[in-house]
């Protein structure tokens, strides 16, 4: 069947959330990296546990939850001012280098981004980079109060866009959502920025696994699920390619 559609996780996929140790590490310098590694598992964690429990809050009290639980575990003290302005880079993080030209190659298709963040949140950082002139949607689950990868999310697609499973193209470079738009139905491609063999000699190198590396090995790898991507890509610009072939 003929891809209609184009979507794209935000949060690591068109947009680089290792941005945030820019501030961080300003905040707290030396901590930077320990900080945003384990705020951004924390986060994921939370949004997991909270579908579980059926007590859904918004991505922007998840954030706020897994920032305060970091802090607090690493012993650093803060004001208002401070933890305001390191969640303020949520709204202004860096798109990847490959992001824009991938969205302007694809313009012949649907483009929309279905991602776990809060309308206000996602709605903010999509004007703020410019991408509000480029994508048709930017579809936040918050309708549905659960998160991805819950099946229910991926319904939006189809509510939103008027496009079948089929005819979609779902893109994330979080292997937990490949495979769950891959459970859903969607055609289902997996950005891998970093390879098993890369991961592996980074761990050999060293008998101190840097928190960097250490969030690659569980978070940037393929899950094993029983469930596979139906592509893998290394990066956003091999996707135009990819979609017209």
């Amino acid at each position: 069947m003929t891809i209609k559609a184009v979507v794209f996780d935000a949060y690591g996929t068109l947009y680089d959330v290792q941005s945030v140790a820019s501030i961080t590490d300003a905040a707290f310098p030396g901590h930077g990296d320990m900080i945003t590694q384990i705020w951004r598992l924390k986060q994921l964690e939370y949004t997991w546990l909270r579908t579980l429990m059926g007590r859904y809050e918004d991505f922007s009290v998840v954030t706020r939850d897994s920032l305060a639980f970091t802090l607090k575990i690493l012993g650093l003290k803060y004001d208002a001012g401070v933890f305001d302005r390191i969640m303020d880079k949520y709204v202004h993080l860096d798109l990847y280098p490959d992001a824009r030209q991938a969205l302007a190659d694809l313009k012949q298709y649907k483009r929309a981004i279905l991602s776990n963040g809060s309308s206000d949140m996602l709605n903010t950082l999509v004007r703020n980079t410019g991408l509000d002139s480029i994508l048709d949607a930017t579809i936040s689950i918050d309708s549905k109060r659960v998160f991805k990868p819950n099946p229910q999310t991926y319904t939006l697609i189809e509510e939103r866009l008027g496009v079948r499973p089929a005819e979609v193209m779902f893109v994330s470079s979080n292997p937990w959502d490949a495979i769950g738009a891959k459970s859903f139905g969607l055609n289902s491609v997996w950005i891998e920025r970093v390879s098993p063999e890369a991961m592996a000699e980074a761990c050999r190198k060293s008998d101190l696994v840097p928190p960097l590396t250490m969030f690659k090995a569980l978070r940037m790898q393929m899950d094993e699920l029983g469930l596979a991507p139906d592509h893998r890509v290394h990066g956003l610009a091999a996707l135009p390619a990819l979609v017209s072939g």
